[in-house]
Protein backbone atom coordinates (compact mmCIF):
# COMPACT_ATOMS: atom_id res chain seq x y z
CA UNK A 1 0.00 0.00 0.00
CA UNK A 2 1.51 3.74 -0.69
CA UNK A 3 1.54 6.49 1.59
CA UNK A 4 -1.41 8.46 0.16
CA UNK A 5 -3.76 5.13 0.84
CA UNK A 6 -2.10 5.31 4.60
CA UNK A 7 -2.66 8.81 4.93
CA UNK A 8 -6.71 8.47 3.22
CA UNK A 9 -7.32 6.01 6.20
CA UNK A 10 -5.85 8.16 8.59
CA UNK A 11 -8.04 10.81 7.57
CA UNK A 12 -10.99 8.40 7.74
CA UNK A 13 -10.14 7.06 11.49
CA UNK A 14 -10.03 11.00 12.32
CA UNK A 15 -13.06 11.37 10.47
CA UNK A 16 -14.68 8.53 12.54
CA UNK A 17 -13.06 9.74 15.79
CA UNK A 18 -14.26 13.11 15.59
CA UNK A 19 -17.85 11.69 14.97
CA UNK A 20 -17.31 9.20 18.48
CA UNK A 21 -16.60 12.56 20.42
CA UNK A 22 -19.28 14.02 18.80
CA UNK A 23 -21.49 11.28 19.55
CA UNK A 24 -20.42 11.40 23.05
CA UNK A 25 -21.31 15.11 23.49
CA UNK A 26 -24.13 14.96 21.44
CA UNK A 27 -25.98 12.64 22.96
CA UNK A 28 -26.44 13.70 26.11
CA UNK A 29 -27.40 17.15 25.18
CA UNK A 30 -29.68 15.07 23.09
CA UNK A 31 -30.96 13.27 26.58
CA UNK A 32 -31.22 15.86 28.66
CA UNK A 33 -32.90 18.40 25.75
CA UNK A 34 -35.21 15.27 24.77
CA UNK A 35 -36.01 14.71 28.31
CA UNK A 36 -37.57 17.99 28.77
CA UNK A 37 -39.23 17.92 25.66
CA UNK A 38 -41.00 14.76 26.08
CA UNK A 39 -39.13 13.22 22.88
CA UNK A 40 -39.51 9.62 23.29
CA UNK A 41 -36.63 8.25 21.01
CA UNK A 42 -34.19 9.83 23.75
CA UNK A 43 -34.59 7.38 26.09
CA UNK A 44 -34.62 4.26 23.61
CA UNK A 45 -32.52 1.43 25.94
CA UNK A 46 -30.30 0.81 22.97
CA UNK A 47 -29.13 4.51 22.37
CA UNK A 48 -28.19 4.51 25.63
CA UNK A 49 -26.86 1.63 26.48
CA UNK A 50 -24.50 2.70 23.51
CA UNK A 51 -23.96 6.14 24.78
CA UNK A 52 -23.02 4.95 28.40
CA UNK A 53 -20.61 2.08 26.68
CA UNK A 54 -18.82 5.34 24.21
CA UNK A 55 -18.45 7.59 27.84
CA UNK A 56 -17.23 4.18 29.89
CA UNK A 57 -14.69 3.61 27.68
CA UNK A 58 -13.28 7.00 26.91
CA UNK A 59 -13.10 7.22 31.02
CA UNK A 60 -11.64 3.71 31.72
CA UNK A 61 -8.90 4.07 29.10
CA UNK A 62 -8.10 7.46 30.62
CA UNK A 63 -7.72 6.66 34.24
CA UNK A 64 -5.86 3.21 33.24
CA UNK A 65 -3.54 5.94 31.24
CA UNK A 66 -4.09 3.57 28.03
CA UNK A 67 -3.94 5.27 24.61
CA UNK A 68 -7.62 5.21 22.95
CA UNK A 69 -8.04 2.72 19.79
CA UNK A 70 -8.48 5.07 17.31
CA UNK A 71 -6.21 7.12 18.49
CA UNK A 72 -3.47 4.52 18.50
CA UNK A 73 -4.78 3.35 14.54
CA UNK A 74 -4.54 6.89 13.34
CA UNK A 75 -1.08 7.45 14.73
CA UNK A 76 0.16 3.98 13.31
CA UNK A 77 -1.80 4.65 9.66
CA UNK A 78 0.25 8.46 9.74
CA UNK A 79 3.75 6.97 10.53
CA UNK A 80 3.07 4.95 7.92
CA UNK A 81 2.15 7.74 5.27
CA UNK A 82 5.10 9.59 6.44
CA UNK A 83 3.36 11.96 8.43
CA UNK A 84 4.11 13.26 11.52
CA UNK A 85 2.35 11.88 14.72
CA UNK A 86 1.22 13.52 17.85
CA UNK A 87 2.23 12.17 20.96
CA UNK A 88 -0.36 12.85 23.34
CA UNK A 89 -4.34 12.29 23.22
CA UNK A 90 -7.04 12.78 20.57
CA UNK A 91 -8.81 15.35 22.80
CA UNK A 92 -5.65 17.11 24.25
CA UNK A 93 -4.45 17.29 20.55
CA UNK A 94 -7.00 18.20 18.37
CA UNK A 95 -8.17 20.91 21.37
CA UNK A 96 -4.84 22.26 21.37
CA UNK A 97 -4.64 22.72 18.02
CA UNK A 98 -8.29 24.02 17.95
CA UNK A 99 -8.59 26.37 20.87
CA UNK A 100 -4.59 26.70 21.82
CA UNK A 101 -5.62 24.36 25.16
CA UNK A 102 -2.62 22.91 26.94
CA UNK A 103 -3.26 21.19 30.38
CA UNK A 104 -1.80 17.83 32.25
CA UNK A 105 -3.42 14.77 31.58
CA UNK A 106 -5.17 14.93 34.92
CA UNK A 107 -7.00 17.61 33.77
CA UNK A 108 -8.53 15.37 30.78
CA UNK A 109 -8.92 12.21 33.11
CA UNK A 110 -10.96 15.04 34.87
CA UNK A 111 -12.92 16.71 32.03
CA UNK A 112 -14.00 12.58 31.21
CA UNK A 113 -15.01 11.54 34.62
CA UNK A 114 -17.05 14.60 35.33
CA UNK A 115 -18.83 13.99 31.67
CA UNK A 116 -19.19 10.15 32.31
CA UNK A 117 -21.10 11.31 36.03
CA UNK A 118 -23.52 13.44 33.92
CA UNK A 119 -23.98 10.65 31.52
CA UNK A 120 -24.56 8.32 34.42
CA UNK A 121 -26.77 11.11 36.49
CA UNK A 122 -28.93 11.37 33.45
CA UNK A 123 -29.81 7.28 33.22
CA UNK A 124 -31.25 8.21 36.65
CA UNK A 125 -32.77 11.21 36.34
CA UNK A 126 -34.12 10.52 32.67
CA UNK A 127 -34.14 6.26 32.78
CA UNK A 128 -33.96 4.21 29.64
CA UNK A 129 -37.31 2.59 28.38
CA UNK A 130 -37.50 -0.57 26.24
CA UNK A 131 -38.76 0.09 22.93
CA UNK A 132 -42.34 -0.53 22.69
CA UNK A 133 -43.09 -4.12 20.84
Amino acid sequence: MDASMYRLLADAVLILHVGVVLFNVGALVLVLAGSRRRWNWVRNRTFRLLHLAAIAYVVITAWLGIDCGLTVLEQWLRMRAGQVSYDDDFIAHWLSRALFFEAPPWVFIAIYTAFALLVVWSWVRFPPRRAAR
